[in-house]
């Protein structure tokens, strides 16, 4: 065992020196040399003899045991490190939003012999931190990370308490809402809505009441069975319900049980907010219906007819919002029975973007046109073929009735139009046109709670067989996303970041005098910097001391 020095340097060209505690061995498949690194000491600069000694001397303060026979007649044996500094930040999250509080309340009044709380929260920090199996979690508990008040689990029980779990979804649900809303001081006027899928490593079930169905993957995975997955996510992207429907279900289903679900909820002017993809008749309809008030997306296609291309082809004045945005509020069929309200929006900067990106394609288009040999009346060449069916250039191709291909100025002049904008309706004739495009604006956000559940949570793909673990599984997947996304909003840090950082931080078990001692490494300046934005105290030098049976 021998002390390792590093180097690193932070984002402003610092240079630092951290000291550990390793043990180089041997592996026995490789044979090749392996460190394993026991304990981070800390800073080289801010470590002195005066500073171990008083490591030494408060421990020997509460072993009772004089600080000078430690090395000598009482021994003094470094056991094992473990991560602390995530699992420490999602704990003291988990209580300051009352999640745990709320779990607790739930239990109660039923008699469990394991922590069950304590076990919820695991399962929530481990999709976090380790997301893999649950026989991983009990590995990762037991030998990786540092979980206050839960030193070990076995895998069993913690399928038991996800019975529990699913047993009181809805319950947990509506309870872990209420103490995130008034804790993080939710705003919840505006609810965005919109849905993804995942996939199983199985065959689909036929049964009429099965979750498992065949359907449109967004994973590109159509030969296995998925299920529907809608969030309802606030302004500021915090999911506060979720809903598990079969693969197969359709969006109009979708929309009524969402919208009968939060009704219960009390969360007052609730104004749907839908993609271009939820767009249509009935959609709509159900909407009005069911919602009072929506903003949805509108496709914009100039192929084709109806209220939004005339909408788009009104004139009028634009009128300068935040974010760089221009926007024209346009009445369709204003007075009649399908009348229609829509704000066109146009950005400069991608409207500069999409011209110079169309002008390069019709340039390699009119190069490519010059480079056949047409003749009118003979079949086209492989070459013109290609041409006519490419994916991006044949767009602005286009063919007389002798054979000959030209270029199609007039599709050119009409995508011009589109150049930098977006479509939005909304059912409420009196919103504000900023407040319709800004709320639009924030369905991006839920883009990305997707992203998120998929990449750092690996919500896909689900190896569970047994429904009520199957929706047990995405409840955790939205309770740890509620974690990220607070601790997200609350440092304007990214999730990496702040992982990163707080992976710096360990927990060592020292054993001296028959009692043995959990000590936290040094923390370094950035991970201080995260637990004041979050207000939460850092973990103590010593975490905890028990007497050894």
């Amino acid at each position: 065992m021998n002390i390792r020095e590093t180097k690193t340097k932070n984002k402003y060209g610092s240079a630092y020196t951290y000291l550990q505690l390793v043990h180089n061995h041997r592996d026995k498949v490789t044979g090749k040399t392996v460190t394993k690194v026991f304990l981070n000491l800390g800073r080289k600069d801010k470590l002195s003899t005066e500073f171990i000694r008083s490591i030494v001397e408060n421990l020997s303060s509460l072993l009772d045991v004089p600080s000078n026979t430690l090395g000598t007649s009482v021994p003094f044996v470094f056991h094992k490190s473990k991560q602390l500094g995530g699992p420490f930040l999602l704990d003291a999250l988990w209580k300051k939003l009352g999640m745990g509080l709320a779990v607790s309340k739930l239990v109660s009044d039923r008699s469990f012999r394991s922590p069950v709380e304590r076990m919820c929260f695991a399962l929530v920090a481990g999709r976090i931190l380790d997301h893999s199996s649950k026989l991983s979690l009990e590995h990762w508990i037991e030998n990786l990370a540092y979980v206050r008040g839960l030193a070990s689990v076995d895998v069993h029980s913690l399928y038991r308490v996800m019975d529990f779990m699913f047993g009181s979804g809805e319950r947990i649900q509506q309870s872990i809402f209420k103490s995130v809303a008034k804790n993080a001081k939710l705003d919840v006027d505006v609810i965005f809505l919109d849905t993804t899928n995942t996939y199983f490593e199985c065959k689909p079930d036929t049964g009429v009441e099965s979750l498992k169905k065949l359907g449109y993957s967004k994973d590109k995975h159509p030969e296995l069975p998925l299920v529907s997955i809608a969030f309802a996510v606030t302004r500021d992207g915090i999911p506060v319900r979720h809903w598990v429907f079969p693969g197969n279900t359709g969006d109009q289903s979708i929309v009524e049980r969402v919208k009968d679900d939060l009704s219960d909820w009390n969360l007052g002017n609730v104004v749907m907010v839908e993609d271009a993809g939820f767009n249509s008749d009935d959609n709509r309809r159900v909407l009005r219906r069911e919602c009072g008030d929506y903003i949805i997306g509108e496709k914009l296609r100039t192929g084709s007819r109806g209220a939004a291309v005339e909408a788009l082809h009104r004139h009028g004045r634009y009128k300068e919002i935040r974010g760089g945005l221009f926007i024209k509020d346009v009445m369709v069929d204003e007075g009649s029975a399908t009348q229609r309200r829509y704000v066109i929006v146009k950005n400069s900067e991608a409207e500069k973007h999409d011209r110079l990106v169309r002008e390069d394609i019709v340039k390699e288009v009119q190069f490519r046109l010059d480079s056949l040999a047409q003749t009118e009346g003979e079949a086209h060449t492989k070459a013109a073929c290609a041409l006519r069916s490419h994916g991006t250039f044949g767009r602005y191709v286009r063919q007389s009735k002798s054979g000959v291909l030209s270029l199609d100025r007039e599709k050119i002049a009409e995508d011009s139009l589109l150049d930098g904008k977006f479509l939005v309706s909304a059912s409420n004739m009196k919103m504000k046109a900023e407040d319709i495009v800004m709320g639009y604006k924030q369905l991006w956000v839920i883009e990305r709670l997707f992203r998120d559940m998929k990449n750092i949570l690996n919500i896909r793909p689900v190896y569970h067989r047994l429904e009520e673990r199957i929706k047990c599984h995405v409840l955790i997947c939205w309770m740890a996303m509620i974690l990220i996304r607070v601790a997200e909003n609350e440092t304007g840090m990214t999730w990496h970041r702040i992982e990163k950082a707080m992976s710096c931080i360990t927990a060592g078990a020292i054993e001296s005098g028959g009692y043995t001692s959990w000590i936290t490494s040094d923390i370094t300046a950035e991970a201080v910097e995260i637990f004041e934005k979050l207000k939460i105290t850092p973990p103590q030098n010593i975490l905890s001391v028990e007497k050894n049976s």
